[in-house]
């Protein structure tokens, strides 16, 4: 799981340098089903997401907290402790500030 929430963390990294973040800008994290996934991803541009098996899924949310300095998280969503019942299995971060046109 070290290595998933490294791979995830690079491609945050990457893709806002790619997009041109500004220093104030940061992601924003949620725990997403497949519905509500496509529904950010229609809303946003840039997201990134990864799939996990439910019962690792907090491992990696809080593996990737642990990894990045600036991020606000969905609360919410953070704190579900029936991963697995909720149908819950990504991981997606987005920045609300960069909406899709």
């Amino acid at each position: 799981m070290e290595r998933e929430a490294k791979m995830y963390v690079y491609d945050l990294n990457n893709c806002a340098r790619e997009n041109g973040f500004k220093a104030d800008e940061t992601w924003e994290f949620s725990l997403a089903t497949d519905t509500e996934k496509a529904v950010l991803e229609k809303k946003y541009f840039p997201t990134i997401s990864a799939k996990v098996m439910p019962e690792f899924l907090s491992e990696l949310v809080n593996l990737v907290k642990s990894k990045l300095q600036h991020a606000t998280y969905n609360i919410e969503r953070a704190g579900t402790h029936n991963v697995k019942e909720s149908g819950l299995q990504y991981l997606i971060a987005y920045n609300p500030g960069r909406l899709r046109h």
